[in-house]
């Protein structure tokens, strides 16, 4: 199946609960965000933006010759945020991929396996997840885990339920979520339509909403996930992976 052109849209904002100021953090004398919109460039899928509500971020972006676009500071979800972005640009593109701003160590075949799900007829929106055997991590509740179908004939797995607990319970593999989006256009626009739903406010996972309302999540398995920044002590750890 043919999915068209591809933008990506990387939401970020400086108010991160859990770690203020979060996009600009330094990491080997760059500011993460930038980082991320490296990885993006690399994946060579189409046009890359960084969305945000906030002018440093977007600076930060424009002087290393990135591009960005500033978007309302209301927004609940970083999918709501993506979705003015396109409306802003006026995109024409059929799958906008939603990128989250902390990962900085993503490898750019890992973006481009998002668009896998996207392939099957019957997929509205495409994701990632890893297998985990470590039940450290497992039960950390910054880490989200997603429960997933066996597959059906032509090998696509969807997603039944994420949660920030350990699910499933019992015996048998587990996967732990990378936070990347695949949308096709008409399920963007009727994603953002919707009302914040009940799983969502009480998970805080937006992914949920789209649950609710009955659309498919398709998830392709990649080997790995890759160290997001959720804390400062996050942010320590990916320091290392980056030498410094």
């Amino acid at each position: 199946m043919n999915i068209g052109s591809t933008v990506i849209i990387i939401p970020a904002r400086m108010a991160s609960s859990r770690f203020p100021g979060k996009p600009l953090a330094d990491i080997a004398g760059t500011p993460m965000i930038v980082h991320v919109w490296k990885r993006a460039i690399e994946a060579d899928l189409g046009p890359v933006w960084v969305t945000c509500p906030d002018q440093e971020i977007a600076d930060a972006i424009k002087d290393s010759g990135g591009n960005a676009v500033l978007t309302n500071n209301e927004h609940t979800s970083g999918s709501d945020r993506v979705h003015e972005a396109v409306c802003l640009l006026d995109s024409t593109a059929d799958i906008i991929i939603n990128l989250q701003g902390d990962c900085p160590y993503i490898k750019p075949e890992t973006i481009r396996s998002v668009l896998t799900p996207l392939k099957t007829e019957g997929v509205d929106i495409a994701t990632l997840a890893a297998a985990t055997s470590d039940n450290e991590t497992h039960n950390n509740q910054n880490i989200v885990k997603v429960v997933l179908t066996n597959g059906n004939d032509k090998g696509v797995r969807n997603a039944l339920y994420f949660s920030r607990t350990p699910i499933p319970s019992g015996e048998g593999p587990r996967f732990h979520h990378v936070g990347i989006y695949g949308f096709r256009r008409q399920t963007l626009d009727q994603f953002a339509a919707l009302p914040r739903s009940v799983l969502e406010n009480r998970e805080g996972l937006e992914q949920l909403r789209a649950l609710e309302a009955g659309m498919c999540i398709g998830v392709e398995l990649v080997d790995s996930t890759p160290t997001g920044v959720d804390t400062p002590e996050d942010l320590e750890r990916v320091k290392q992976l980056f030498n410094c």
